[in-house]
């Protein structure tokens, strides 16, 4: 690789550790507080102490899937395909490469999730179901602290602002206002989801299908013995004296005729669940996040899609897609086009002169 290349990933990094630490700051910036009712039940549970802490749910869709990539490269690259008489220097290119694009994609679909929520939270402002809990309202002064509502002979609906909190901690009345969206619920799906991903192109887990360019249309390929199946030569017509007769037109068994149903086969069951378990893990992280009364539901499966979709466009931006790349990873940009394709080009990958043998980085990764 030149050193222009190698600029254009550090660049990469660079952006992505800047979004990160942006996301950070925009963490510490006091929230939005929007105005809440004394007599809303959606905001009465109890404090609850978290199931998973945000510590334990960074190890487990971060570091986990991290060190995950790292041991799963290393065992499958090359795969049995790689011909015998492949340089080891070679091999080890190929296996950093797919090493560093499967960590550049995680990175992506998480960086990219902590900057949305972050942002969304302190923009929202939005009570978590636990909010009386951490205000502990002046309920001596209501009238005080109204900003709106009606108050009726059968129920108070003013509304209050968060001024009337007399917690001490601040910071447990910020987080009062942060329930949408859930940061354990996008975060997990991020790192969780992408692993899922990456296992399911890795180890060929995924749901058996027809690629459009081997679907026979003719029904002779969907009998139960197409091999055996015999044709009449459409080029061999029966002459018209032999017609009526016992004699029959030659016959003929293309060898060549497939099956559909042996375009594709399911895989090994135990590559399916070894496949789904971190999806289940992000599933069972967002559904203690109910339970825990840190967040409403609506809030828990918004941000679980805010996760999905970031791990889903990050798993595509640098893998060829489920089924139909063999698990390999998109190669590297084309050295002339480190930074920037130009006008008149969609193909990072491949040089402006191809004739050349410019930027071919097949031959290197």
């Amino acid at each position: 690789m030149s050193f222009k290349l190698i600029a254009s990933y550090v660049a990469d990094w660079v952006i992505l550790i800047a979004f990160g630490l942006a996301g950070y700051a925009i963490n510490n910036i006091t929230p939005n507080k929007h105005a809440f009712s004394l007599e809303d039940r959606n905001i009465s549970f109890p404090l609850h102490d978290d199931t998973v802490s945000i510590a334990v749910c960074g190890i487990v869709s971060i570091v986990a899937p991290a060190a995950i990539i790292l041991v799963v490269t290393f065992l499958v690259v090359p795969g049995p395909t790689a011909h015998k008489g492949i340089s080891q220097g070679l091999i080890w290119k190929r296996r950093l490469w797919e090493l560093h694009a499967s960590l550049l994609g995680l990175a992506a679909s998480f960086i990219t999730t902590w900057f949305i929520i972050n942002g969304m939270k302190n923009l929202l402002g939005k009570p978590r179901p636990n909010l009386l809990a951490r205000c502990q309202p002046d309920l001596n002064n209501i009238a005080d602290y109204v900003v709106g509502g009606v108050l009726t002979a059968t129920s108070d609906g003013r509304l209050v602002t968060a001024a009337i909190c007399q917690n001490p901690d601040s910071s447990i009345i910020d987080e009062g206002f942060r329930s949408s969206p859930s940061g354990h619920s996008s975060i997990s799906a991020a790192g969780l989801v992408y692993l899922t991903l990456f296992l399911a192109t890795k180890l060929g887990a995924f749901i058996p299908f027809l690629h459009h360019g081997t679907y026979r249309r003719d029904e002779s390929a969907h009998s139960a013995f197409p091999s055996r199946r015999h044709y009449r030569q459409i080029t061999s017509p029966i002459p018209l004296e032999q017609r009526g007769s016992d004699q029959q037109a030659p016959l003929e068994t293309p060898k060549d005729l497939a099956a559909t149903r042996k375009e594709a086969a399911a895989p090994p069951l135990y590559l399916l669940v070894i496949t789904v378990v971190p999806l289940f893990t992000s599933v069972y992280i967002c559904v203690s996040r109910w339970y825990d009364y840190q967040h409403h539901g609506f809030d828990i499966i918004f941000s679980f899609l805010i996760g999905f979709m970031t791990s889903l466009v990050a798993f595509r931006l640098y893998h060829l897609p489920l089924g139909r790349g063999a698990g390999w990873a998109w190669a590297p940009r084309s050295q002339d086009k480190a930074f920037w394709a130009g006008l008149g080009s969609n193909n990072y990958a491949r040089a402006r002169d191809m004739s050349e043998g410019r930027g071919e980085v097949e031959n290197l990764v």
